[in-house]
C-alpha cells in the first residue's frame, strides 16, 4: 500500500510539472507517444500505448493485452481499453471532449510518423491545432528525484560489479560473443532484468569501432579488448566501458590509455550546475589535443542516462544546455585508429552541487592481463 501510495504522488508531481509546461507554452493538452515518457509520468511499462494529459485530467489508451497489467501498474490517469486502435481511440477522445471549442494540443514531432499524424489530424476534426513540443516531457527526465537516483546508484554499482566478476573470462581464445554473452549472464545473476543495450566486446583493430557489435572473433594475446556494458535495473539503466590489455602493452598504448583517462578526468573536473554541457566536451578535446590525438576522437564526450541509455542532454561539441544538479551523465572519451585499436573509459557520474560524482565504481587503472 505504501509503495501503491508513493507511486500515485509521484505521478501526480510529474503530471503537474508536465502540466506547468503545458501552461507556459499555451497548450491544452499534449498526447505522449513515446513509452518510456508513458512509463515516467504514470508508471505503465507495456508495449502499446498513448496517453493523453489536459488540464484536469489524463487517460491512457492501449489494448486488452493490457487490462489487468495497467490496472496494478498505472497511476495518476483512467486507463481506457480500446478496440479500435490507439490514434482512433485517441482522436475520439479529443473530438468529442472539446464539444467543438478550439483547442491546442502538443506533441513531439520526433516520435509520430508521418502517418500518425494524418491520421490524428483526420481524426481529431479541425477544431484541433497540432502544436510541436519536442522534448516536453524529456526535459522533465533529465532530472532525477530521489527515487530516480538510488535506482541509478544501485544499476551502477550493478554493473561495476559484473565487469569485476568476468575480469578472469577476459583471456586468449575467449570470443566476443562468448564474453559478451557472460557478461549479460552476469548482470541476470545480479537481479538486472537485461542489458541496456547490446553489449559490446571489441578485440585488436575491432576495438577501433566505436560501436563494434561482438563477434566470432576469439581475444588474442598483444590486443586492446574494449568493453562497453550496461544494465537495467528497476527500470534504469547504467553504461560503462573499460578498455584493458592481453599481455604487456608497448609505451604507445600506455601513452593513450593515460591521455583517455586524463581527458575523461578533465571533462568530469569541468561537471557543475550552471556549465554548458558544450564546455565539459571541450574540457575532453583540450587535453586530447594536447596528446596529439583529438582526431582519433570520433563522437561526444558522453550523454544523458536514465530510463533510456540515451537521453538528454548530449554533452557534445557547442551544446548549449546548461548542467543542472541531479542530471545523471556518461562522460566517456575515447581514441580510435584504424587497424591498430581502441580505448575508452566510461563512468556514469550525478551532478551535484559540489561537481561531478561517481556512480560507477569499477577501477579505472589499466588493466594488463
Amino acid at each position: 500500500m505504501a509503495a501503491q501510495l508513493k507511486s500515485a504522488s509521484q505521478s501526480r508531481s510529474r503530471l503537474d510539472r508536465l502540466r506547468l509546461f503545458l501552461s507556459h507554452h499555451r497548450a491544452d493538452a499534449i498526447l505522449v507517444s513515446h513509452l518510456p515518457n508513458i512509463h515516467y509520468l504514470c508508471g505503465f511499462t507495456g508495449s502499446s500505448a498513448l496517453l493523453l494529459i489536459e488540464g484536469s485530467r489524463g487517460t491512457l489508451f492501449t489494448d486488452s493485452r493490457y487490462t489487468f497489467q495497467a490496472r496494478k501498474e498505472v497511476s495518476g490517469v483512467r486507463v481506457q481499453i480500446t478496440k479500435t486502435g490507439l490514434i482512433a481511440a485517441a482522436s475520439e477522445a479529443l473530438r468529442s471532449g472539446r464539444k467543438g471549442r478550439r483547442t491546442a494540443v502538443a506533441y513531439s514531432p520526433f516520435q509520430l510518423t508521418v502517418g500518425q499524424m494524418d491520421a490524428l489530424h483526420a481524426g481529431s476534426g479541425k477544431h484541433v491545432r497540432w502544436v510541436k513540443a519536442p522534448n516536453a516531457v524529456e526535459s522533465l527526465r533529465a532530472i532525477k528525484d530521489a527515487g530516480e537516483l538510488t535506482a541509478m546508484k544501485d544499476a551502477a554499482e550493478l554493473i561495476s560489479n559484473v565487469f569485476g566478476s568476468i575480469l578472469p573470462l577476459i583471456r586468449p581464445g575467449v570470443s566476443e560473443l562468448m564474453l559478451s554473452g557472460a557478461i549479460e549472464f552476469a548482470m541476470k545473476e545480479l537481479g538486472a532484468t537485461g542489458p541496456s543495450f547490446e553489449t559490446i566486446v571489441a578485440s585488436g583493430p575491432r576495438s577501433a569501432w566505436a560501436h563494434a557489435r561482438p563477434s566470432s572473433k576469439p581475444l588474442r594475446k598483444n590486443e586492446l579488448v574494449v568493453l562497453d556494458q550496461g544494465a537495467i535495473l528497476r527500470g534504469y539503466c547504467s553504461d560503462m566501458t573499460r578498455t584493458v590489455f592481453l599481455g604487456r602493452s608497448s609505451p604507445r598504448v600506455r601513452r593513450m590509455y593515460a591521455a583517455v583517462l586524463e581527458a575523461q578526468q578533465a571533462a568530469k573536473d569541468a561537471i557543475r550546475p550552471g556549465v554548458t554541457a558544450g564546455s565539459v566536451d571541450a574540457a575532453a578535446r583540450r587535453v586530447l589535443k594536447g596528446y596529439g590525438l583529438a582526431s582519433k576522437f570520433t563522437h561526444s564526450t558522453g550523454h544523458g542516462l536514465g530510463l533510456e541509455v540515451h537521453e538528454m542532454p548530449r554533452l557534445g561539441r557547442g551544446e548549449a544546455t546548461i548542467l543542472q544538479q541531479g542530471m545523471v551523465l556518461t562522460v566517456e572519451p575515447g581514441v580510435y585508429v584504424e587497424g591498430f585499436g581502441g580505448i575508452r573509459i566510461e563512468d556514469d557520474i550525478v551532478v551535484t552541487s559540489k561537481g561531478a560524482q561517481d556512480l560507477t565504481s569499477a577501477s579505472r587503472e589499466f588493466l594488463e592481463l
